[in-house]
């Protein structure tokens, strides 16, 4: 038997051994197969050297290594054949599996998650102040449950400004009987309470920022979709700007706001957000409020699909789910099939269409098919009326006053607490009424979700 390797020095690539798991009783968009080349590209894209894999199915999962023992002793060979350091599991690790199979594999062998590698690419990845906060919270709300002294070698990643450097260990004096672990957890919490209220100082300059914006009557486009769709690379075709771009997943975390002008002059603000993924971290969904609010406002959704992907309806769906956790399903969307010039045939384009037929087809690299968009954006903005009944308190004087100057009203009535009001408004402006539709408009949409 080899004898086990050292952990790599700083600097120096680590290898990965990737495991996939098909859990019977849980339910995936994508095959067990299709997941793990997923997570292949998420290891590259955090810079790992991808050694070998193996998957298992499994009825449930196992309460102590997740896997069966005999793959678990399977694995265990294979990380001495291929020499490699880290394990990635294809699925949430319990902390007690994480301590169970550190022990099995050796101290030199780190075990992860889908969900703690996500996490390290986003701390890789963050560039601006809110970024680094947003990944630092995530990354200390996802370890405080899983902090062993087994997990001393990821103190290391702790901070979002690439998560490499900091940590938890040896922080602050013990007090009687107090041990290290205790006082590690001790002093995570106390950091998530610190990040909680500097996003929160985050979020409120945000809201005062949307509010501004709401008053100019600024129409706002939120750009959605899987990662490396080419979100970026349409908002830069679009507003001729110079966002970063790169063929790789989650290569811009950082909301980025441009001002276009639509064909008929009218002017809007496009945002490209960051891309959603499958399985995306509930970590992450908490800690980025603040950006997905951006969503949430915008007056319309542009939902970017890469058309040349095999498993582009599968990623559709994913991020259809994503926009209903965030509760931002009501909000239009335009949906965007991109990278066209990447479609070998005209049949393959067509069926490709026919799984979208409202999709507007363009490479926003080649730059074609954008004046179709922009007028389609323009005519949902500006031209279309969408029905609408709300009850509007009499505190939301300036909601009333929009629905007189922007919509067309066909019936009022002033109650003694508010005001009744149906009629029709542009899309634009529906988002700003969902707190006031009628229950029963309210209930119908829920039954029909």
């Amino acid at each position: 038997m080899t004898e086990k390797p050292s952990r790599p020095t700083q600097g120096e690539t680590e290898k990965a051994f990737l495991v996939g798991i098909d859990i019977a009783s849980s339910i995936s968009l994508l095959s067990m197969e299709d997941s793990l080349e997923e997570l292949n590209l998420l290891a590259t894209t955090a810079g790992l050297v991808v050694v070998g894999e193996a998957t298992q199915k499994i009825s449930r999962p196992n309460p102590m290594t997740m896997i069966g023992s005999g793959k678990v002793e399977e694995i265990r060979i294979l990380l001495e054949d291929t020499e490699a350091t880290v394990v990635i599991f294809d699925a949430e690790l319990s902390p007690r599996h994480l301590r169970e199979l550190e022990k099995i594999f050796g101290e030199t062998v780190k075990v992860i998650d889908r969900t703690a590698l996500i996490l390290d690419i986003f701390a890789q990845h963050a560039q601006t102040a809110e970024g680094k906060l947003q990944v630092e919270l995530a990354q200390y709300e996802y370890r405080l449950p899983r902090l062993t002294r087994a997990w001393t070698h990821l103190a290391r990643q702790a901070g979002g400004g690439g998560g490499r450097s900091g940590g938890v260990g040896g922080v602050g004096l013990r007090g009687p009987g107090e041990t290290q672990l205790e006082v590690d957890r001790r002093e995570i919490s106390r950091k998530i309470s610190k990040l909680k209220v500097e996003l929160e100082k985050v979020r409120a300059h945000r809201m005062r920022y949307r509010s501004q914006r709401s008053k100019s009557q600024t129409a706002v486009i939120s750009l959605v979709g899987y990662t490396n769709s080419g979100k970026s690379t349409l908002l830069n075709a679009i507003s001729a700007s110079d966002v970063y771009v790169a063929d790789k997943l989650f290569a811009t975390l950082d909301p980025t706001t441009r001002k276009v002008q639509l064909p008929n002059n009218n002017q809007v603000l496009f945002t490209d957000t960051v891309g959603f993924i499958q399985k995306i971290p509930t970590q992450l969904v908490a800690a980025f409020r603040a950006t997905l609010e951006e969503i949430c406002e915008a007056n319309c959704l542009l939902h970017v699909l890469d058309c040349s992907h095999p498993l582009v309806h599968a990623q559709w769906q994913s991020v259809q789910n994503t926009l209903k956790e965030i509760k931002a399903d009501h909000i239009p969307v335009i949906t965007v099939l991109n990278k066209t010039d990447k479609i070998n045939s005209e049949e393959e384009l067509q069926a490709i269409l026919a799984l979208f037929p409202e999709a507007i087809p363009i490479s926003a690299l080649k730059k074609s098919g954008l004046d179709v968009l922009l007028t389609k954006i323009e005519k949902e903005l500006f031209e279309a009326f969408e029905p609408i009944e709300v009850f509007l308190p009499y505190n939301q004087g300036a909601l009333t006053s929009q629905f007189h100057q922007t919509g067309q009203i066909e019936f009022i009535e002033h109650g003694r607490k508010e005001v009744h009001i149906i009629g029709k408004l542009p899309v634009r402006y529906l988002s700003l009424y969902s707190n006031f539709l009628t229950s029963h408009i309210k209930e119908s949409d829920e039954h029909e979700s």
